[in-house]
């Protein structure tokens, strides 16, 4: 059997793939309230001009920061020059804690934006998206709410300080500047008022048999979005991520208009 000088170059073009990937990648951990949030940070080919949290489906349920759909929006992140966050909730992997509906993990996500604020200065300086899939919309969505309650408190007498991704006089972080939900479940782990914005990026599988797709809708009208569906999509997307990603990718384009 011959081999062409392809066939040879092609192992150490995956190999030298692979490390350049691993490179970029770094595990670290966060300060939850039930303890270490296990999480995964990617860095951008380029200087980084922004950052995003994605946030994964039900723990209960195999859900994991390795979740294709999330690492579809965090590669499409990775690509437009953010730096990618993909955090454990609880009792998943390294993360410390049980299950809290949603609860638990809306309020870890905050430490966790309140330190990688810190630790990151120069990503936390650009623009910021926060995503998330199945049960990660939940957090991601009350999780943008408690912010933007935050936001209206510390604006106080001054309603120009602390708009969308512009910190206040008074030190209260911005809130995202895009919110990205995908197959939403955000009604089914709801513990507070959510408000979520009106250019908020909302996808759906026409034939989600996890969470209907009525459920999504009912979700869109009663917050005034407008829902994207891709026709025959599963909750998982099967064969639609390049679909998906395409979708996440405009979304991210109109940051920089």
């Amino acid at each position: 059997m011959r081999f062409g000088r392809q066939s040879l170059l092609l192992p150490l073009i995956v190999f030298f793939w692979v490390c350049v990937t691993i490179a970029d990648m770094e595990k670290t951990s966060f300060d939850g309230l039930a303890g270490i949030i296990d999480c995964v940070i990617e860095q951008p080919e380029t200087a980084p001009r922004g950052w995003a949290l994605v946030l994964h489906p039900h723990p209960l349920h195999g859900g994991a920061r390795d979740n294709k759909i999330v690492t579809t929006i965090a590669r499409a992140c990775l690509q437009d020059g953010l730096v990618a966050v993909r955090p454990n909730f609880r009792g998943v992997g390294e993360s410390q804690g049980q299950f809290d509906k949603a609860v638990g993990e809306t309020h870890d996500m905050r430490e966790l934006v309140r330190q990688f604020v810190q630790r990151y200065p120069e990503a936390a300086a650009g623009k910021w998206v926060l995503a998330g899939f199945s049960f990660g919309t939940s957090v991601a969505a009350q999780l943008y709410s408690i912010m933007e309650e935050e936001r209206r408190n510390a604006a106080g007498a001054a309603p120009k300080a602390g708009q969308a991704g512009v910190q206040s006089d008074s030190g209260a972080h911005p809130v995202p500047d895009a919110l990205i939900l995908v197959g939403s479940a955000v009604e089914r782990f709801k513990f507070r008022d959510i408000a979520v914005p009106e250019d908020t990026l909302l996808v759906h599988g026409e034939v989600d048999e996890v969470v209907p797709l009525s459920e999504a809708m009912d979700f869109a009208r009663s917050h005034g979005l407008p829902l994207t569906i891709v026709p025959d999509g599963s909750h998982f997307f099967h064969g639609k991520l390049i679909m998906l990603r395409k979708l996440v990718q405009d979304r991210l384009l109109a940051l920089w208009a």
